[in-house]
Protein backbone atom coordinates (compact mmCIF):
# COMPACT_ATOMS: atom_id res chain seq x y z
CA UNK A 1 0.00 0.00 0.00
CA UNK A 2 2.53 2.51 0.71
CA UNK A 3 4.42 1.70 -2.37
CA UNK A 4 1.57 2.69 -4.08
CA UNK A 5 0.21 5.46 -2.83
CA UNK A 6 4.25 6.83 -3.56
CA UNK A 7 4.25 5.82 -6.50
CA UNK A 8 0.98 7.58 -7.85
CA UNK A 9 2.01 10.70 -5.82
CA UNK A 10 5.01 11.16 -7.87
CA UNK A 11 3.19 10.44 -11.27
CA UNK A 12 0.34 12.89 -10.17
CA UNK A 13 3.26 15.47 -8.99
CA UNK A 14 5.18 15.37 -12.41
CA UNK A 15 2.10 17.25 -14.01
CA UNK A 16 3.71 20.33 -11.76
CA UNK A 17 6.77 22.03 -11.30
CA UNK A 18 9.24 20.98 -9.15
CA UNK A 19 11.56 23.88 -7.98
CA UNK A 20 14.19 23.25 -5.71
CA UNK A 21 14.56 23.12 -2.01
CA UNK A 22 14.62 27.09 -1.51
CA UNK A 23 12.26 27.77 -3.79
CA UNK A 24 9.54 25.10 -3.45
CA UNK A 25 7.05 24.34 -6.38
CA UNK A 26 3.68 22.89 -6.04
CA UNK A 27 5.41 19.32 -6.89
CA UNK A 28 8.16 19.41 -4.34
CA UNK A 29 6.39 18.37 -1.64
CA UNK A 30 4.06 15.53 -3.11
CA UNK A 31 6.97 14.17 -4.95
CA UNK A 32 9.28 13.95 -1.93
CA UNK A 33 6.71 12.27 0.57
CA UNK A 34 6.03 10.05 -2.37
CA UNK A 35 9.71 9.21 -3.25
CA UNK A 36 9.51 8.56 1.11
CA UNK A 37 6.52 6.54 0.90
CA UNK A 38 7.75 4.34 -1.72
CA UNK A 39 10.83 3.37 -0.07
CA UNK A 40 9.41 2.47 3.32
CA UNK A 41 6.72 0.31 0.91
CA UNK A 42 9.68 -1.54 -0.77
CA UNK A 43 11.84 -1.92 2.43
CA UNK A 44 8.53 -3.39 3.83
CA UNK A 45 7.87 -5.95 1.06
CA UNK A 46 11.38 -7.05 1.34
CA UNK A 47 11.08 -7.58 4.88
CA UNK A 48 8.03 -9.74 4.34
CA UNK A 49 9.34 -11.82 1.92
CA UNK A 50 12.53 -12.46 3.81
CA UNK A 51 11.92 -12.40 7.30
CA UNK A 52 9.85 -15.11 8.95
CA UNK A 53 6.61 -14.43 10.02
CA UNK A 54 3.19 -15.78 11.50
CA UNK A 55 0.46 -16.51 9.37
CA UNK A 56 -2.43 -13.90 9.23
CA UNK A 57 -5.65 -14.46 10.85
CA UNK A 58 -9.02 -14.07 9.54
CA UNK A 59 -9.81 -10.37 8.52
CA UNK A 60 -11.56 -8.52 11.27
CA UNK A 61 -14.80 -7.57 8.66
CA UNK A 62 -16.77 -6.39 11.87
CA UNK A 63 -14.24 -3.67 12.92
CA UNK A 64 -13.74 -2.84 9.62
CA UNK A 65 -17.74 -2.13 8.94
CA UNK A 66 -17.86 -0.14 12.78
CA UNK A 67 -14.86 2.38 11.84
CA UNK A 68 -16.28 2.66 8.53
CA UNK A 69 -19.32 2.97 9.65
CA UNK A 70 -18.81 5.91 12.19
CA UNK A 71 -16.80 7.73 9.34
CA UNK A 72 -20.35 8.06 7.65
CA UNK A 73 -22.21 8.62 10.83
CA UNK A 74 -19.80 11.85 11.65
CA UNK A 75 -20.43 12.95 8.55
CA UNK A 76 -24.30 12.30 8.57
CA UNK A 77 -24.55 13.54 12.42
CA UNK A 78 -22.11 16.95 12.18
CA UNK A 79 -24.46 19.34 10.46
CA UNK A 80 -28.02 18.00 12.16
CA UNK A 81 -27.28 16.29 15.62
CA UNK A 82 -23.70 18.73 15.65
CA UNK A 83 -20.07 18.75 16.50
CA UNK A 84 -20.85 17.26 20.31
CA UNK A 85 -22.88 14.52 18.67
CA UNK A 86 -20.44 13.70 15.89
CA UNK A 87 -17.10 13.27 17.67
CA UNK A 88 -18.88 11.43 21.00
CA UNK A 89 -20.69 8.73 18.32
CA UNK A 90 -17.61 8.24 16.06
CA UNK A 91 -14.91 8.19 19.08
CA UNK A 92 -17.83 5.32 20.66
CA UNK A 93 -18.57 3.40 17.87
CA UNK A 94 -14.71 3.62 16.76
CA UNK A 95 -13.66 2.62 19.94
CA UNK A 96 -16.21 -0.54 20.03
CA UNK A 97 -14.10 -2.17 16.81
CA UNK A 98 -11.58 -2.59 19.56
CA UNK A 99 -11.19 -5.76 21.61
CA UNK A 100 -9.98 -3.76 24.36
CA UNK A 101 -13.51 -1.97 24.47
CA UNK A 102 -14.51 -0.35 28.24
CA UNK A 103 -17.97 1.67 27.88
CA UNK A 104 -16.26 3.84 30.78
CA UNK A 105 -12.95 4.68 29.11
CA UNK A 106 -14.79 4.96 25.67
CA UNK A 107 -17.64 7.39 26.89
CA UNK A 108 -14.83 9.72 29.22
CA UNK A 109 -12.18 9.95 26.03
CA UNK A 110 -15.42 10.74 23.84
CA UNK A 111 -16.50 13.36 25.53
CA UNK A 112 -13.22 14.95 26.66
CA UNK A 113 -12.07 14.83 23.01
CA UNK A 114 -15.94 16.87 22.18
CA UNK A 115 -15.28 19.17 24.70
CA UNK A 116 -11.67 19.84 23.22
CA UNK A 117 -12.68 19.66 19.54
CA UNK A 118 -15.43 22.19 20.47
CA UNK A 119 -13.06 24.73 22.43
CA UNK A 120 -10.66 24.13 19.23
CA UNK A 121 -12.92 24.42 16.46
CA UNK A 122 -15.99 26.34 17.48
CA UNK A 123 -15.37 28.53 20.28
CA UNK A 124 -10.79 29.55 19.20
CA UNK A 125 -10.96 29.07 15.72
CA UNK A 126 -14.50 30.18 15.22
CA UNK A 127 -15.53 27.57 12.45
CA UNK A 128 -19.22 27.55 11.81
CA UNK A 129 -19.64 24.20 12.54
CA UNK A 130 -22.95 23.77 15.02
CA UNK A 131 -22.08 22.38 18.87
CA UNK A 132 -25.48 21.64 19.09
CA UNK A 133 -27.44 20.91 16.38
CA UNK A 134 -31.01 21.73 14.57
CA UNK A 135 -31.94 18.13 15.53
CA UNK A 136 -31.92 18.80 19.06
CA UNK A 137 -33.96 22.65 18.97
CA UNK A 138 -30.79 24.63 18.00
Amino acid sequence: MFFAVGVLAVLVARDYPLGSALRMGPAYFPTVLGVLLTLVGAATMVRGVTQPGTALGRFAWRDLLLILSSTVLFSILIRNAGLVAAVVTIVVVGAYASTRFRWGYALLLAFGLAAFCALLFIKALGLPIPMIGPWFGH
